[in-house]
């Protein structure tokens, strides 16, 4: 169990150094992708390396000519050295998310100010479509990291400019250039639902502390291996990836991208004891191995759980279902599985242990936290009845809020100070995320409940679509489900879900009104929240950090003439069974919202 101290500034660069100039450390393997491993001196060279290039391309750097690196890049070595090379020389790596595309990813590289850009070999071809646009980076500097072993790069391959114009590979001297803690190491981007997405600055100090606390709660150590299958163009691969490992001189292996087939062959290859998760993997991975055993627990447990080459001991991340958590710790043998609450920003963070409530994302123990009503005043805790409903659901849900002066590590967002002014004002920092609080043992717990945009609005009542949603797949049959609310011809909105069902297994109306009733009388699921239709699927989209596109659903809802093949149901005031949404149904439909001058809703 080896730990090693490093006394070097909080900076990447000096931190890089302080283990690469370790004598223990220098030779351990660090970064494993595929048959390709790097020491920490070799990623300390790799790095520097490329920070002398950047440094012959970009020349002098000051406000007219800011020291900013674009990246458009799947999970390679070559991405993190592009990283550490910015930690050396001070400059700001804007992490672009690989799946921007045309007038977005314009808008995103021309913000940032990026005077380079090195973009993925495979996705190059959609930074040529757009180049006449970019202002700020010249042609010269847009290089492509060859990624494609069978097809030549077309255009500036990097790492032969790199060769051209700094030499091989070798120890060369770090950059002489001071870098402050406080400087924006890296910026990394929001989803971005609607108009550009927005960049959260992150410096040094930041990045780092994360990083130690993170693998300080794990009880990392340097015989310690990561994972980082999520992108490390975003904050959950390199806060709970790749800046633990680092702090602890552990390993890190990764793949250029997930796949829930290859998760458990390459935790055995790797022997990887902690991996991070973002979204919807844990559901993916285990549907991988369900469909791999047929759902055997015997042969699940003897060829994974107990499999000699599985060391898999903490998973850590957001958005898994309370019964994937409990399958997932099983079914992989984890000593622990923490899902957490936090963002980017991370001015609000919360870690959940296993003796927590089920469902809960962790104890706050930040006092300033607090969840705020709409009108700013504190929500009481949650009471909760013996069924497990909240009693004062409309009192206690509100937006998860800290009350401070400071706003903890957010420390704003890049060239938006609209973003910023909304963020955080009145002494409020505002996560724009729903939850509730409940107490046990003087100990508060947090619940979240989605996002604010989130709420489903139904008979004069708000609530979570991210609990319906939850209740819904609890179904043994449902993999996966998303809620949303969509047009009433009444007032305010109905209850829609989403269903990915198991392989093999049709919807059947009358078992899922059942069970729906069920979890109503026995369940703790507000009658509000039972769903008034039913869309079978058989895959849903996701954003590139495999989150459901709720969007796209909401927009199409139950419209019978744009979805005229989709399995649609539907259930009516007084019916003890879902019914399939006929063309008929559907134009009977708008009928009554034409009646009633609320067509629009239904075409908008």
């Amino acid at each position: 169990m080896p730990r090693f101290s490093f006394a070097a500034p909080f900076t990447l660069g000096a931190q890089i150094d302080a283990r690469a100039g370790h004598a223990e450390v220098a030779s351990r393997e660090f970064l494993l992708e595929g048959d390709r491993t790097w020491t920490y001196a070799r990623y300390r060279d790799e790095a520097v390396r490329l920070a002398h290039f950047l440094q012959r391309r970009l020349g002098a750097v000051d406000e007219a000519r800011p020291g900013h690196v674009a990246m458009l890049l799947e999970n390679h070595l070559e991405l993190l050295a592009l990283y550490g090379a910015c930690g050396f020389l001070g400059h700001t790596l804007f992490g672009v998310n690989t799946g921007l595309r045309g007038d977005t990813l314009t808008g995103v590289l021309n913000q940032s100010r990026a005077r380079l850009l090195v973009v993925d070999q495979r996705i190059a071809h959609e930074v040529v479509r757009v180049q006449q646009q970019l202002q700020h980076v010249a042609p010269e500097n847009v290089v492509v990291l060859h990624t494609d072993a069978t097809t030549p790069v077309e255009g500036n391959d990097l790492m032969a400019c790199v060769e051209r114009e700094v030499g091989a590979l070798g120890s060369l001297d770090t950059p002489g250039v001071d870098v402050d803690m406080q400087k924006p190491l890296m910026v990394i981007y929001t989803s971005g639902t609607t108009g550009l997405p927005k960049g959260i600055l992150n410096n040094h100090m930041k990045m780092l502390a994360i990083g130690m606390a993170v693998s300080t709660n794990l009880a990392l150590d340097a015989d310690d291996t990561g994972y980082a299958c999520m992108p490390l163009f975003h904050s959950n691969a390199l806060y709970l990836g790749f800046h633990p490992a680092f702090h602890v001189g552990g390993r890190l292996s990764m793949r250029e991208r997930f796949s829930a087939s290859s998760f458990v062959p390459d935790c055995f290859r790797y022997g990887v004891t902690y991996w991070n998760y973002v979204g919807e993997p844990v559901h993916y991975v285990l549907g991988a191995i369900e469909k791999q055993y047929g759902g055997d627990e015997a042969r699940i447990a003897a060829e994974v759980t107990n499999h000699p080459r599985n060391t898999l001991r903490y998973a850590l991340g957001n958005g898994a279902a309370a019964p994937d958590i409990e399958r997932f710790m099983r079914w992989l043998g984890l000593e622990e599985m923490f899902e957490l609450y936090g963002s980017t920003e991370a001015a609000i963070s919360t870690f959940r242990k296993k003796t927590d409530p089920r469902g809960s994302v962790g104890e706050i123990t930040d006092p300033a936290v607090q969840i705020l009503n709409e009108r700013g005043e504190t929500c009481p805790p949650a009471e909760l009845g013996p069924d497990g409903k909240i009693r004062n659901y409309a009192e206690a849900v509100g937006e998860i809020c800290r009350v401070a002066a400071d706003t903890a590590l957010f420390q704003g967002y890049f060239d938006n100070p609209t973003a910023n002014t909304s963020k955080f004002r009145d002494g409020v920092y505002h996560s724009g995320d729903l939850g509730h609080v409940v107490e046990r043992d003087g100990a508060r717990f947090l619940f979240f409940d989605g996002r604010t945009d989130d709420w489903i609005r139904k008979d004069g009542e708000n609530f979570s679509a991210l609990q319906v949603a939850r209740h819904v797949q609890e179904h043994p049959d449902i993999v996966l489900a998303a809620a949303y609310g969509v047009p009433c011809a009444v007032s305010d909105e109905l209850v829609m879900v989403a269903l990915k069902l198991r392989p093999g297994v049709a919807f059947d109306p009358k078992a899922f009104f059942d069970f729906c009733e069920r979890q109503v009388t026995d369940g703790g699921m507000d009658r509000k929240w039972f769903p008034d239709f039913v869309r079978v699927v058989d895959e849903f989209e996701y954003t590139q950090t495999e989150k459901i596109l709720v969007r796209n659903l909401k927009g199409v809802h139950f419209d019978r003439n744009r979805l005229p093949d989709a399995q649609l149901f539907f259930r009516q005031r007084g019916d003890t069974t879902y019914k399939p949404l006929t063309a008929a149904d559907y134009a009977t439909l708008r009928k009554e919202f034409a009646a009633r001058e609320k067509l629009d809703l239904l075409d908008r």
